[in-house]
């Protein structure tokens, strides 16, 4: 729990300071007011006492109630600047440490959760530390100095607030003990919520095509209700709190006056005013010390839900990242790759995904990768940007191991067109700047989106190149999607594109159009292609056949056709004979 003020910063510090003071004068001020209350009793009861002395010290208590609120208002002020400041900068550790992570560290945690330990799970903790300087602080004080207050008063009031605070504090223990392991599973059903409505929303159209509606509401009430039913007992166990609080407090307030009562019947005449007095002054001190300590119990409602958060919290900003950013910013030659025996399998997996891999993509050439669902074409691919690291061997862009690079400087090399074409909201033309300055080259955004085969249907979107991309292009289509997903990589204009079957959306003469424009327009740029389409990669300069995460042929189109049989099925089952041009 401590260590996550480690990200205060100096002028937090220095906030917090402030806001102690003018706690300190807070309290200092509430616990004046029995003082003067004592002193107005003692006039009233007085004979000769003037009305203006009675005036004079309710005018005293009445700047004493003021300043109290002002300080109160200052506190809050300081509390709600340090707890702000704290959370925006916490937020940003924790997206820019996600943002660190590769696909081993994701794995770990759902993106629900992520997106719950960002929001819910700070908000959880800024309230705590509005709180804390609210109220974890200032009850103690007003606690304990309330006791020295009534101390020496008299012995049996001191002993039914004894009794009094006893009771409280079992009741806050017992309460806290009932309550605190379902605090603990708040966050995880808040993830499971969120988990849910996610998926739902983001496969509506599924959902839609199978009349699954009934079966994702179903599923949803049951997350809900999972959660609604925690809460409500959290809730209503922490409600029995506030009615047993003010029978405590209004069996105290009891007790003292009858006590007061006794102890004042049985004194002599001269004493009464006197003890009449203290009891007033005993009074109210004692509901102060009261209230204190009910204001811990609002702390402790709220400290074991902030604990988990915060542990939460920790887990992500701990997390160590396995691929680590080299020093090289450059290599010894451009636009080359090469594989030397690589091989990888997923952490904790007992089989490899890849075995000893070794090939070589220079300067301008085309190396295309083909085999059949889950022979390990995408992984192989995503080894060179360092989505992961290999298991065993070396992976070399330009005669420098990928492993030596800074990893900016490695991706800025490669244009990296993914399986899924994903977009982001916004428009056509920050979608296909992505990453650079907002003030991009019209004639290079233009330029690509005509080499990407997109400009038909951009020219006739409203605003078209400021035309409106929705979350997730949902206002796209698939292949229209890859072509804006390719128009992004071409003009970023890197060394080496990486094109994860990125023309499987397309058709076959939108396919080919695509191809031919990429070969004419940027040749002197390293291709390596992932493909499940024999037309789409017939034409590059090396064709590598993966089969179970080996490499069970090499060569051009033609050589293939001859010494690999993995490579004859799969084009067989694709084309013709008369296509393939088999006598």
């Amino acid at each position: 729990m401590l260590k996550i003020l480690k990200n205060f910063q100096k002028s937090d510090w220095m906030f917090i300071t402030f806001a102690l003071i003018f706690i300190f004068g807070q309290v200092w001020l509430d616990l004046k007011l029995p003082d003067y209350m004592a002193e107005i009793t003692r006039l009233v009861q007085t004979e000769g006492s003037e009305l203006s002395d009675v005036l004079k010290q309710g005018a005293f208590m009445m700047l004493c109630a003021v300043g109290s609120m002002a300080a109160s208002i200052i506190t809050v002020f300081f509390a709600a600047k340090v707890a702000a400041g704290f959370s925006n900068r916490l937020r940003k550790k924790v997206f820019d440490k996600t943002l660190s992570f590769s696909m081993e560290e994701l794995s770990s945690f759902s993106t629900a959760s992520l997106i719950t330990r960002s929001t819910n799970d700070i908000m959880q903790v800024q309230i705590l530390i509005i709180l804390s300087l609210q109220i974890v602080i200032k009850a103690p004080i007003i606690a304990i100095w309330g006791i020295f207050k009534i101390m020496g008063k008299s012995w049996e009031w001191t002993a039914a607030t004894g009794v009094a605070i006893a009771i409280l504090l079992v009741l806050i223990a017992i309460l806290v003990f009932v309550a605190l392991p379902k605090f603990k599973v708040i966050q995880k059903l808040t993830d499971n919520l969120n988990m849910v409505t996610r998926e739902n929303l983001s496969g509506i159209r599924v959902v839609h095509a199978y009349n699954a509606t009934r079966y994702h509401e179903d599923k949803f009430e049951k997350a809900n209700k999972e959660l609604t039913d925690t809460n409500l007992f959290t809730t209503r166990t922490m409600a029995v709190m506030m009615p047993t609080i003010t029978l405590i407090m209004s069996g105290m307030s009891l007790a003292i006056y009858w006590i007061g009562a006794v102890i004042i019947n049985n004194a002599p005449m001269a004493d009464r005013l006197p003890l009449f007095s203290d009891m007033v002054v005993f009074s109210s001190y004692a509901m102060q010390i009261i209230m204190a300590f009910m204001m811990v119990s609002v702390a402790f409602v709220m400290l074991p839900r902030a604990a988990v958060s915060v542990r939460r919290i920790n887990e992500v900003l701990d997390t160590d990242v396995k691929i680590k950013s080299g020093t090289k910013t450059e290599g010894d030659s451009k636009g080359e790759i090469e594989f030397r025996h690589v091989s990888f399998k997923y952490p904790g997996a007992s089989d490899y995904i890849l075995r000893d891999i070794s090939f070589t993509a220079s300067k301008g050439e085309t190396v295309a990768i083909i085999g059949s669902t889950g022979s390990g074409k995408s992984t192989l691919l995503n080894l060179i940007p360092r989505f992961m690291d290999a298991t065993d061997g070396e992976i070399l862009v330009d005669g420098q191991n990928v492993k030596n690079y800074k990893l900016e400087a490695l991706r800025d090399k490669i244009g990296y067109v993914s399986q899924k074409a994903v977009m982001f909201s916004g428009s056509v033309t920050s979608n296909i700047a992505f990453g650079g300055e907002i003030k991009q080259s019209e004639d290079k955004v233009k330029r690509a989106v005509e080499i990407a085969q997109g400009k038909d249907f951009i020219e006739k979107m409203d605003q078209q190149y400021e035309g409106t991309i929705s979350q997730g292009g949902t206002n796209l289509s698939g292949g229209q999607k890859q072509r804006l997903s390719i128009a992004r990589a071409i003009y970023k204009d890197p060394e080496i594109y990486l094109f994860d079957d990125s023309f499987s959306a397309l058709d076959y003469k939108t396919d080919r159009v695509l191809r031919s424009k990429l070969k004419e327009e940027i040749n002197d740029a390293t291709n390596i292609i992932v493909a499940q389409r024999i037309g789409t990669i017939k034409d590059a300069d090396r064709i590598l056949v993966l089969d179970k995460g080996e490499v069970v042929g090499i060569g051009t189109h033609d050589e293939l056709m001859v010494t690999c049989d993995v490579y004859q099925e799969i084009a067989l089952s694709q084309l013709s004979k008369e296509e393939l041009e088999i006598g």
